[in-house]
């Protein structure tokens, strides 16, 4: 059964144009002059129960916009949405009692107070009875693992642990959707494994269904089934994650540095050197051409390893191969719609 379903849903913002030099800046103020910026064209998709679904694409492309518009921030400019037999925006106040979000630069967590002060307002705010509450706050407590952490004031956890416990307010009154914006942003290496592992545990225990963005390959692999891309507010690519792993996500970057210095003459096999030092060494892999292991495996064998990383490339990198192969539009720097996404929350 779909719980999210959008139909030729677009959003249209009116912004300033802006004049450059000190006389347009003058002649602006006075007598601004108006643009429209269209930053969701006519996107439809549905979204069945239990599913994870990455909604990705370059800053500006209109994600951020279109999860506004499903949780009911933004009136759309036309279309038609609805999220749980709900009209987000006529029906905001029915329908956050079923939903919940984290964006990932809003934090929703009192800067200055501890965790637990902000899931007991929560817990009034949704009005959850306190036996209910207590045994949802000890589930989601073990499930992201921030016991340690529901005492210590908001301003003195690590962005990892911030987060963690982000997702745990979002979820205390037991939403059947979660919305989670870019939530892996600015995270480490270990804190965004950590991060995925909890968000798959909560959606394997509870079928939990996820509408997620991220400019992280990693979180896409790693926790989605499906994606969605978009570019310029327009769907351009929407099938299973194992296609687009298997299409696009072919390139892996792999750093390796070395117990003892590299030789004039070294060279790989079937890869790509990007970078090379005294001791390290930055590679490009084909993975369709020669597997990660095989060449991890050759270069254990050239010389002891002192430290070594494999990376996926860019999202950006990821987005721009997938737009060339469907003949889509190609990727623009980040446009007014993108400073629009930011404000308007």
């Amino acid at each position: 059964m779909s719980v999210v379903c959008l139909k030729n849903l677009h959003k249209i913002f009116t912004v300033k144009r802006k004049s450059p030099g000190l006389k347009g800046s003058m002649k602006a103020l006075f007598r601004p002059e108006w643009q429209t910026v269209e930053a969701v064209k006519s996107i439809s998709l549905d979204l069945e129960e239990g599913e994870l679904l990455a909604f990705i694409g370059p800053n500006g492309a209109g994600k951020s916009t279109t999860i506004k518009m499903l949780t009911g921030i933004l009136y759309p400019s036309g279309g038609e949405a609805q999220v749980l037999g709900y009209v987000p925006w006529k029906q905001r106040r029915e329908l956050s009692y079923h939903i919940g979000s984290v964006f990932g630069q809003k934090p929703q967590l009192w800067y200055h107070l501890p965790p637990i002060d902000t899931f007991d307002l929560f817990a009034h705010i949704y009005e959850l009875d306190h036996a209910a509450f207590e045994k949802r706050k000890a589930f989601l407590v073990e499930a992201l693992g921030i016991g340690e952490w529901l005492q210590t004031p908001v301003r003195k956890l690590s962005l990892g642990q911030r987060m963690r416990c982000e997702i745990a307010a979002s979820l205390l009154h037991g939403p059947r959707i979660l919305f989670l914006d870019e939530p892996t942003i600015g995270l480490d290496v270990i804190a965004r494994q950590q991060l995925r592992e909890a968000i798959k545990t909560l959606h394997d225990e509870e079928n939990l269904t996820i509408f997620l963005t991220s400019h992280d390959a990693g979180d896409v692999e790693t926790l989605c089934k499906r994606v969605v891309v978009i570019n310029h507010g327009q769907v351009i690519f929407d099938d299973r994650t194992s296609a687009l792993k298997r299409r696009f996500l072919r390139r892996k970057i792999i750093g390796v540095r070395f117990g003892q210095p590299i030789e004039d003459d070294f060279s790989l096999d079937n890869a790509t050197i990007l970078k090379r030092g005294k001791l390290g060494v930055k590679i490009e892999l084909d993975t369709h051409i020669r597997p990660v292991d095989d060449l991890i495996a050759a270069l254990m064998a050239y010389a002891p390893i002192v430290d070594l990383t494999v990376e996926d490339p860019p999202m950006e990198e990821i987005i721009a191969e997938i737009y060339r192969a469907e003949g889509a539009v190609e990727i623009e720097s980040p446009s007014a719609v993108g400073i629009l996404e930011q404000h308007h929350v």
